[in-house]
């Protein structure tokens, strides 16, 4: 499979777990479905799906793990209704108010009724351990799932010598300058989006697509004190995404000539085909990664890098 987006997380020490060392660790938080009274339950499962029932996938010296996380689905509207259905019921038996701490119980009450009954949707977050790269990839742009996968595995480990991705120089500094005019490394374009924040005022955004961001109009606006916070690239026409201030990634897509090389793989054997893709996407991600790192100025913590 291959990501659609990621977060990068450094490891601070050299990490020496074997694949072995990993799986043992594993099992003790290996996901088991909710229980009637949960609403939400994480752990681990196995990358390969269906098809394995290991908790890693060691491929060319890059272990992939995957989360799963399951959470009933209550919808608030609903619960909302019997709520209010409950207050009406009290108020007009007993010919008196309902506060606000009452609401709360009524609330906590219906909702465990209901879990019982609500429907449970999974949800899975990959990532992948690149020990000699001295990464953690995660295959999501959110900071909150990408943190439950990072402290679930600290937990499963007992240790997780992690920290997220630092630059020594602001990206949204350099995203700016680049659209601004400054040299753009020759293996690097920019594509045709991006979002502007204005400095004096964080919350107000201005979002270009599909646009000329070079045109006038664009520079007028980076000229009167916006910054970059998002900004669509891609890289030796291999691959693109879009990428945001803390160099975290949305819509990473692997372009025509990678395609073809993915193409080539046998995909009679499914186990086999997944170890294949694997590898050589973690081989075109180490390539990028140190080219995207080298781009922005290099990382703040150069001693992280160099022990990895």
């Amino acid at each position: 499979m291959l990501f659609k987006s990621l977060r990068l997380f450094r490891f601070t020490k050299s990490f020496d777990l074997s694949p072995e060392d990993i799986r043992t660790a594993l099992e003790s938080k290996r996901f088991h479905a909710c229980a009637s009274s949960e609403m939400f339950r994480c752990g681990w499962t196995s990358p390969l799906g269906r098809r394995g029932s290991e908790l890693v996938h060691a491929a060319d010296g890059r272990i992939m793990v995957c989360l799963r996380r399951e959470d009933k689905l209550l919808p608030a509207t609903v619960i909302r209704q019997m709520v209010e259905e409950k207050v009406d019921a009290i108020e007009q038996a007993e010919g008196r108010k309902v506060r606000r701490k009452e609401r709360d119980r009524l609330r906590d009450e219906v909702t465990h009724d209901l879990l019982p009954r609500a429907l449970a949707r999974s949800a899975y977050t990959f990532a992948y351990i690149a020990a000699r790269e001295g990464w953690l990839v995660v295959n999501n742009a959110s900071v909150k799932k990408a943190e439950e996968l990072v402290s679930l595995l600290r937990e499963s480990l007992g240790t997780l010598p992690l920290q997220p991705l630092e630059m020594k120089t602001s990206p949204a500094t350099v995203m700016t300058r680049w659209l601004q005019g400054a040299d753009l490394p020759a293996d690097f374009a920019l594509s045709d989006e991006c979002e502007l924040r204005d400095i004096a005022d964080q919350g107000a955004l201005i979002r270009c697509k599909r646009q000329d961001l070079g045109a006038d109009d664009v520079q007028a606006l980076l000229n009167g004190g916006r910054q970059t916070i998002k900004l669509a690239i891609a890289w030796e026409d291999r691959l693109s995404c879009v990428l945001n201030e803390d160099l975290s990634m949305r819509r990473l897509r692997f372009e025509d000539v990678v395609q073809e090389e993915f193409g080539q793989i046998d995909r009679d054997d499914e186990a086999a085909c997944f170890d294949a893709e694997f590898a050589m996407m973690a081989l075109e991600l180490a390539r990028f990664i140190t080219r995207l790192t080298e781009a922005f100025g290099g990382e703040a913590h150069e001693d992280y890098a160099r022990s990895a």
